[in-house]
């Protein structure tokens, strides 16, 4: 195993802060697997057979609606583990999942990973600790879709990536904006609306991708009144 998916492994949520050891016998169960852009890795109810490690680009997670409509719960990039949980439930994948751009993932079998898991302890552990803070998120999506609007959800999101990526005077958007839409449950258009009264407010300043920190404070504000008026 070269010493690129090793570091992957080791500095990934799951099982960083493991003995070189204990990482040596993980990366020696993975199965490396190449995916173009466009292509299904699972599909919503199909068996869960292990979980994955973005090693290059990126996946989304989604659900899709009766009608049709598609629901981004997710969109994962390098270092990130994702259908862990589906791993330890024992039910099958709860959602989709598809690639963004061409990608290489590092796989890792369901009962391959159960059997280490049975003789190195600590790994569990290190995974509830993933797992609680995934179900957090989630928890905060649900809040985000339900009670506030879309100013608020898009300064609870701005935030979010302050705290992910440490960084108080600017961010870089991980996902498109159609895909941010999706994620906070808006349209384009009224994402592009609700970012330029953002900006005319004096909360940030837009370039691109690159969203720079301007009222720290007022984000906070309008995140946690729920209710910005700004669309």
């Amino acid at each position: 195993m070269n010493k690129r998916i090793i570091g992957i492994i080791s500095s990934a949520p799951l099982f960083s802060g493991l003995p070189e050891d204990d990482i040596a016998e993980i990366a020696g169960i993975l199965k490396q697997k190449d995916v173009l852009k466009g292509e299904m890795i699972f599909s919503d109810g199909e068996p869960s057979s292990g979980f994955y490690i973005v090693a290059s680009g990126s996946v989304k997670i989604y659900k899709l609606a009766p009608d049709g409509k598609e629901k981004i719960l997710h969109i994962f990039g390098k270092g990130q583990p994702f259908a862990e949980v589906a791993v330890f439930s024992g039910d099958p994948y709860p959602a989709n999942a598809l690639a963004l751009q061409k990608s290489h993932l590092l796989f890792f079998p369901k009962k391959e990973f159960i059997d280490l898991i049975a003789k190195k302890p600590g790994l569990a552990l290190s995974m509830l600790g993933v797992m609680a803070a995934r179900l957090r998120q989630f928890s905060v999506q649900i809040e985000n879709l339900t009670l506030k609007d879309v100013p608020a959800r898009l300064a609870g999101y701005i935030l979010f990536l302050v705290e992910e990526q440490s960084d108080n005077k600017s961010v870089e958007l991980d996902v498109s904006k159609n895909h941010l839409a999706s994620i906070l449950g808006a349209t384009p258009e009224t994402l592009s609306r609700v970012m330029a009264r953002m900006a005319q407010e004096g909360l940030i300043n837009v370039d691109g991708r690159i969203i720079s920190i301007i009222d720290k404070t007022g984000l906070e504000n309008l995140s946690s009144s729920g209710r910005g008026g700004l669309e």
